[in-house]
């Protein structure tokens, strides 16, 4: 799915009881505060809010805004509910949301099992989101900068949702453009692992999902990983037959490989290229123009060169409008 907007990345924080704009300011005392807004126009297009310079040589800012009600999962409607549907499509819940995200991050929160519950106890949440044209710009000014660095940019508005998450009243961290879910204290070990590695904490940007499809085949597939470059870069599916028993530890160090390495080298993968992967045989890469499951974005779909035959629903693609 593209960039929608003009926001470029974010995430949130849900809460079990609204926050005061006063408390946020305090939580948010060791960054450069530039400005204080107490104006709501809909709360779907931002609540009180401050705002945090990130770059500001090129107008990058944070916008951190406070909602008194629950993430609206489903996003509102042309029909129905106008206000929030035009909001979301304008970007305003972060660039990659898609209706129904936290329903299946909760459902998909493997590494947090917690997670799967937790949730549903918000009753607010914050916004955090990132922009390189608030304030008055030209119709002409660029959504990204020329030397724009994404992981940089998620780096910053994780520290942003660490301080939020200290805040009394605070549950969890939700990522929608990936639909992941973290406390403060997997956040922290996921940074830290990573920052030995010299990657990117991929488990706090992008989740890593499993589901059952027809006739004993599982897809296993990742979500979130446009936020990680521009281009977006694609996502993954791995499609593989339950009887052949393979590792899915192994098949989820796969995903998050095979993930880094096209975040490294690009898209270097073309329609029928084959990797070495799990189970000690090749898997055959099919490029996508949209994924099997929601959300709709790009793809590369993997397929083990092991004997199987896959039913003919894993070569379809999700059908979006």
């Amino acid at each position: 799915m593209p960039i929608k907007g003009r926001y470029t990345a974010g995430a949130c924080v849900l809460f079990e009881r609204q926050v005061s704009l006063d408390a946020l300011v305090g939580a948010l005392q060791n960054f450069d505060i530039a400005k204080r807004n107490n104006e709501i126009v809909h709360w779907a297009f931002g609540g009180p809010s401050v705002s945090l310079s990130f770059r500001p040589e090129v107008n990058g800012y944070i916008s951190v805004d406070i909602t008194d009600r629950p993430w609206p999962d489903d996003m509102g409607g042309p029909d129905s509910d106008t206000m929030l549907f035009g909001a979301w499509s304008m970007g305003h819940f972060g660039p990659f949301t898609f209706p129904q995200g936290l329903q299946r991050a909760a459902q998909q929160s493997w590494a947090w099992p917690e997670g799967k519950s937790i949730p549903q106890k918000h009753t607010a949440f914050v916004r955090i989101l990132a922009s390189y044209v608030f304030g008055n710009v030209s119709g002409n000014t660029p959504i990204f900068p020329e030397n724009y660095d994404a992981i940089g940019e998620l780096e910053f508005i994780t520290d942003v949702a660490q301080a939020v998450l200290k805040l009394p009243g605070a549950l969890c961290y939700f990522n929608p453009n990936g639909e992941t879910l973290r406390t403060s204290q997997s956040i922290v070990e996921s940074r830290a692992f990573a920052a030995e590695r010299n990657v990117p904490p991929l488990d706090v940007y992008c989740n890593v999902r499993l589901y059952n499809v027809d006739e004993g085949w599982l897809v296993m597939d990742t979500v979130g990983n446009g936020q990680l470059g521009l281009p977006d870069l694609p996502d993954l599916e791995v499609c593989l037959k339950k009887a052949k028993k393979y590792d899915l530890q192994e098949i989820d160090a796969f995903l998050r490989n095979t993930t880094l390495y096209v975040w490294r080298r690009g898209e270097v993968f073309r329609d029928g290229d084959t990797i070495d992967g799990p189970g000690g045989v090749k898997w055959r890469a099919r490029v996508r123009k949209n994924g099997l499951l929601s959300p709709p974005r790009r793809t590369i779909r993997f397929f083990p060169e092991d004997g199987t035959e896959p039913p003919v629903v894993l070569f379809r693609e999700l059908e979006t409008e």
